[in-house]
């Protein structure tokens, strides 16, 4: 199921939506936020779809178009953003860089988190903001020493995160948190899709475009490190907690590495689509200090 954080003037509070179609059904009643759904068994689940589809037949209250509502973040108690540098084979061959031997791992501030339609802040001391496009793992429940067999277990869902970057400061610092970390560098969303909807994460096209034209076109199985094994590999060290996620890296096609380079510019549409999940999309501003 996909599951999002939505606001409309009708409600007076953010509400969570199950998304069917281009439909938005209200089912608060039962979460909270989309990540309660961790807390749902199958039974509870499947419930939970047949409400909402009973709703849309019926054009209750509770149903609004996709259209007339704002997206919030669908993590929005995130704990922790793993990220995972170098992780594509494309983009290892696109720095002429061999592939990583283990994980190369960095972490994003929680506080980037934006949502999808929001805007992509240009801070005033970058030139050079790149996009990155990555399907993110949402870790759904405490995870410690988890064997790479039982890695799934602890997946709680999926979604689409822009590793925003600026290649500037990360030249500047020789390393890459405050590069990553500029307020509105983690676009995520549009919503959160539990694992019984993406039965091999690991065959899904993901694609990135620019003003409409493709910057980064590859699949999930170009990864050099796949999903159970970057969580067993961060387990061993952290304890995973609901809510946290893993942005799983970035195919080639990034800017920084264009003949000329591409950096993101005011008035820009960037849009990510994830075969499954679907399409991320946010504009680029200036910041009002530039």
């Amino acid at each position: 199921m996909r599951l999002g954080l939505f606001r409309h003037p009708s409600r007076p509070l953010p509400f969570t939506g199950l998304v069917l179609d281009s439909l938005a059904v209200d089912v608060s009643h039962a979460l909270t936020t989309p990540g309660d759904v961790f807390n749902l068994d199958a039974h509870a689940r499947a419930a939970l779809v047949a409400h909402a589809q009973a709703e849309a037949e019926r054009q209750s209250q509770s149903v609004l178009p996709l259209t007339e509502v704002t997206y919030l973040p669908p993590v929005p108690r995130s704990g922790k953003i793993i990220a995972v540098g170098l992780n594509y084979r494309d983009h290892a061959a696109e720095q002429g860089k061999t592939p990583p031997t283990e994980p190369v791992i960095f972490a994003k501030y929680a506080s980037a988190i934006t949502a999808h339609n929001a805007p992509i802040v240009l801070p005033p001391n970058s030139r050079e903001v790149d996009y990155e496009a990555e399907l993110a793992v949402v870790i759904g429940k405490t995870a410690r020493c988890v064997p790479r067999e039982a890695a799934y277990d602890y997946v709680g869902g999926y979604t689409i995160l822009n590793d925003v970057s600026a290649r500037d400061m990360q030249r500047q610092d020789k390393q890459f948190t405050r590069a990553k970390s500029c307020d509105t560098f983690a676009p995520m969303g549009p919503w959160l899709v539990t694992p019984d909807d993406i039965p091999n994460p690991h065959a899904l096209d993901i694609r990135l475009t620019r003003n409409g034209e493709v910057m980064q076109a590859s699949n999930t199985r170009e990864m050099i490190f796949d999903i159970p094994y970057l969580i067993w590999f961060l387990s061993q060290s952290m304890t995973l907690e609901p809510g946290d996620v893993i942005s799983t890296g970035t195919p080639g096609g990034v800017g920084v590495f264009r003949q000329p380079p591409v950096f993101l510019q005011p008035g820009d549409e960037v849009a990510i689509t994830v075969e499954h999940i679907g399409t991320l999309r946010n504009h680029v501003v200036a910041s009002v200090a530039a």
